[in-house]
């Protein structure tokens, strides 16, 4: 726990457990919201090849996911570790325009 806290630059080892809180959080709903995106466009698992399917899901979770977690970075009051860490993300995948100051 040391060396995360150093890594990341937190305090104290609550902090780490709401930020892994979050991230269990984060990352189940991403999915489960994706799956729910395709259910609405008429994509379902069973009606589609699996090699369609999951390419068509992990398109929606890339983007999905960073927003998501800022906002519950923020709900859990760790904003400061989490704003920067999906701003990185988004730069990674090309959607880094979204926070680009003019």
């Amino acid at each position: 726990m040391k060396k995360l806290r150093e890594r990341w630059g937190i305090q104290n080892n609550f902090s780490i457990v709401v930020i892994f809180v979050v991230f269990a959080i984060n990352g189940s709903l991403s999915a489960r919201i994706s799956v729910a995106l395709l259910q609405l466009m008429g994509i379902h698992k069973s009606t589609i090849d699996w090699y369609l399917y999951y390419p068509l899901l992990i398109i929606l979770v890339l983007p999905l996911y960073p927003f998501l977690l800022m906002v519950f970075g923020w709900l859990f009051g760790q904003s400061r570790f989490f704003f920067p860490f999906a701003k990185k993300m988004l730069a990674g995948i090309g959607l880094g325009f979204v926070f680009r100051k003019r």
